[in-house]
């Protein structure tokens, strides 16, 4: 079957009484009866918190703020008939109501609105990832759903253009200091120090994709402590990896991450790798240091 990947963007808004608001799958929609948090797929280039603030808008009417990353989470689902499985990595967001009025989009995504306790959302259809979100049990989802995709999701990307999804890490240990990898020759940002992480495979989850790249990068075993940041990289002009001009966007999730018995870091990755070197630093030896922009954003923010 033909692998697809997407990358979208979903919020959390309670109202005064604690209730989240559920947005019901329209026929338009591959889930049609299914309830899920409010959002959708990022377009291309678009920032996940200015693709949630967007959907919302669309979704329910609703303009809303972000207030800051929740979860990160990804599935996989087959459409036989079309001959795909789509890998979807779903940001979700806490937003807070900002002005608008309460409407469904019945020729879009979703044909009715509610707002529900996680007592009231076990009582109806709905998506794994929104069920887990709740805290609430994973049930089948219903049958005769389609086995095909929607014309609007059936397209795949145009010719040059790539979207990419990764996994990084602030890393420390527990003297403090901070997992940096240098980015080796014929790879953009060569010679730069940069988060370990990577890039996550079709039906995996951030994660372990993380600890995977962890290994890999550097042979330490770490633990994910929380989600601190997501971000968002476009550069409509760079060369693919044989030479051709692409449209390249990148969404790029950042967790904290603790080694309990650091090592001594090696390349453990099969040669060709885009990494050369993995090296502790105490914070005070990060200055000077030449780091991509993701690295010097999450030292800046976290450690700095």
């Amino acid at each position: 079957m033909e692998q697809r990947r997407r990358v979208a963007a979903y919020g959390v808004l309670r109202d005064a009484d604690g209730r989240v608001l559920l947005a019901r799958g329209s026929a338009a929609c591959p889930y049609p009866g299914v309830w899920q948090l409010p959002g959708g797929g990022l377009t291309h280039a678009e920032h996940p918190a200015d693709a949630v603030v967007r959907e919302f808008a669309e979704e329910t009417g609703l303009v809303v703020a972000v207030a800051g990353i929740r979860a990160a989470v990804a599935d996989v689902a087959t459409f036989a008939d079309a001959g795909i499985t789509v890998h979807t990595d779903r940001l979700v967001f806490d937003v807070t109501a900002q002005g608008g009025a309460l409407r469904p989009e019945p020729a879009g995504g979703s044909d009715e609105l509610g707002w529900f306790t996680p007592a009231e959302a076990a009582t109806v259809p709905l998506m794994p990832f929104t069920a887990e979100l709740l805290g609430l049990a994973v049930t089948p989802l219903p049958p005769g759903l389609p086995t095909t995709l929607p014309a609007a999701q059936a397209a795949p990307l145009p010719a040059g253009r790539r979207q990419r999804f990764g996994a990084y890490g602030l890393v420390t240990d527990p003297r403090g200091r901070v997992l940096l990898t240098r980015i080796a020759d014929g790879y953009p940002g060569a010679g730069r120090w940069h988060l370990p992480g990577g890039g996550t495979d079709h039906g995996e989850a951030p994660e372990p994709a993380l600890l995977r790249e962890l290994v890999e990068e550097s042979g330490q075993l770490g633990r994910v402590v929380g989600l601190i940041d997501v971000d968002n990289l476009h550069n409509p002009a760079a060369l693919g990896p044989e030479g051709y001009p692409l449209d390249w966007h990148g969404v790029r999730v950042i967790y904290r991450v603790a080694v309990d018995e650091p090592t001594e870091p090696r390349v453990t990755e099969l040669a060709g790798g885009s990494t050369e070197q993995a090296a502790w630093f105490d914070v005070g030896q990060l200055a000077g240091l030449p780091l991509t922009d993701i690295a010097t954003r999450a030292l800046t923010e976290r450690v700095g």
